[in-house]
């Protein structure tokens, strides 16, 4: 049952956590040795609330899930999880990450905003899961919500600002993922997509594509001009040398989701596709390297 559960909760999705690090990064106090055990805490916290929220989900959509040519493998859905061992162990997760993400600061002193922000998240997602998820659009706008508020909370933990540019590209990025992952539902179930998923039948393949080329425009838009006029930057333009690892990274899921008809998992893709993993681990040294090896010039 144990086994079960640690599957229900999804460990690989735990990397969509790891954007809680970039305000730790992004305001110079990457080897700041407390600062990174207080982020690395905030991760752990999104972590277990992030899975409660997971298998809240599950059971929501339970019966969809079981004629589904994936999820029915869940434990769930195979009935390999009994829904009372997932419904006791989100409550325990919540129970424990909620006040903890209020606790968050050295000696126990309050922390409000970290875990304001983590209490934001937790019914964010809750109301996805019990009715927003069905609404066209807004379905894809809240999840981004979700990647925002992990980025607002990372800057929150260790009480820094954090630029509007991370903000809005990370909002960007994320609609771009969402927006990706519908697509390859509506190509994996195909004609059957609003018997397995009603809201489904809201969209098509050729709308999709629409908004992902839209939504591709603005991210390179975005992130171009955030490496020229980003707060704290280098002055001498040095950060412009991670565009083309971005545009890489877009377009090489672009080509998965495409031509390898894959997309349904973001985090599955970054942890098996070799070159985006790769890309990803270059452009975050690259960036370091900018970052602290210019600061200041």
């Amino acid at each position: 049952m144990l086994h079960q559960l640690l599957i229900a909760m999804r460990p690989k999705q735990w990397a969509k956590n790891i954007i809680i690090y970039f305000g730790l990064v992004f305001s110079f106090n990457l080897f700041h040795l407390d600062l990174v055990l207080r982020v690395t805490i905030a991760f752990c916290l999104f972590c277990l609330l992030s899975s409660a929220i997971y298998l809240i989900n599950d059971l929501r959509d339970l019966k969809s899930d079981q004629v589904h040519p994936r999820k029915r493998l869940r434990p769930l859905a195979s009935g390999k999880l009994k829904p009372f061992h997932a419904q006791a162990a989100a409550a325990v997760l919540l129970a424990i990450a909620l006040p903890a993400s209020f606790a968050l600061n050295p000696g126990f002193t309050l922390n409000p905003g970290f875990g304001l922000s983590a209490l934001a998240y937790v019914a964010l997602m809750v109301a996805y899961s019990f009715g927003l998820k069905h609404v066209a659009l807004v379905d894809v706008f809240v999840l981004a919500g979700g990647f925002v508020l992990r980025a607002m909370a990372g800057a929150l933990a260790i009480g820094v600002p954090i630029s509007p540019w991370l903000y809005l590209t990370t909002g960007l990025g994320a609609l771009y993922l969402g927006f990706s992952k519908r697509r390859h539902e509506l190509v994996l179930l195909n004609d059957s997509a609003g018997q397995h998923r009603a809201w489904l039948a809201e969209y098509t393949p050729e709308l999709l594509d629409e908004m992902i080329a839209v939504i591709t425009a603005s991210i390179v838009m975005a992130y171009s001009l955030y490496t020229f006029f980003g707060q704290n930057l280098p002055k001498n333009g040095a950060m412009m040398v991670t565009i083309p690892f971005v545009l890489y990274g877009i377009f090489r899921y672009l080509y998965l989701i495409r031509l390898k008809d894959e997309g349904g998992s973001p985090e599955e893709i970054l942890l098996r596709d070799r070159p985006i993993l790769l890309d990803v681990i270059l452009w975050g040294l690259v960036s370091v390297a900018i970052l602290y090896g210019f600061r200041g010039q």
